[in-house]
């Protein structure tokens, strides 16, 4: 069994057990007053809560595909635990600028895997950018161009609010796929910019 089975079996019997036990969702997703008296875990278990069925399947869906896709690499390069690894600390990597955001914040709360799901996502489109993404599961997009939207359009909300959508924990978990996978193998760079230099459908 793959680690991306194993995230994703873990994450749905979590996020299911929460859906019918507020305090269980309570205790374990991110809030900034449970730091201050020493719950470090939250940093860890909010990622594997969801608001909703929605939320859940969406994040486990995408993170099938490209979880699937980028985890020989990493087992490859940091062993068979290497992609769980990988995951783990997005998670964490993906929260932390949000923590010292809303640090004395007592309203804000936040939980989903979607930061570290970005990670996998735009780590993938380094390995193949002109590999073709079908968004809303029927518009065709190179990955690279939906790269391109999908940072836009989250700076842009990130900037607006009012949604209740952690888009920062969206774009610093794309930054951390990006530049952790280049830490672990950075001829990845060189290979990426000659693929983006000969664009091609699929």
């Amino acid at each position: 069994m793959t680690s991306t089975a194993i995230i994703i079996g873990l994450t749905c019997i979590a996020s299911m057990l929460a859906f019918g036990n507020a305090k269980l969702a309570h205790g374990l997703l991110f809030w900034p007053p449970a730091l201050r008296r020493g719950e470090y875990h939250r940093l860890l278990t909010y990622g594997v809560v969801h608001a909703d069925f929605t939320h859940l399947f969406v994040n486990m869906l995408t993170l099938y595909f490209f979880g699937t896709y980028v985890e020989p690499f990493y087992a490859a390069t940091l062993g068979p635990y290497g992609f769980a690894g990988f995951y783990t600390l997005g998670i964490v990597a993906s929260i932390l600028p949000t923590w010292w955001r809303h640090r004395a914040d007592p309203e804000y709360r936040s939980l989903g895997a979607s930061g570290a799901v970005m990670a996998v996502l735009m780590a993938s489109v380094l390995f193949d950018p002109w590999m073709l993404l079908y968004v809303f599961f029927a518009i065709p997009m190179p990955a690279i161009v939906y790269a391109v939207l999908f940072i836009a359009y989250e700076v842009w909300a990130d900037r607006r609010g009012g949604d209740r959508v952690n888009h920062s924990a969206h774009l610093w978990g794309a930054a951390y796929g990006v530049l952790s996978t280049l830490a672990i193998e950075p001829r990845l760079l060189a290979r990426f910019l000659e693929e983006l230099a000969h664009p091609r459908l699929g």
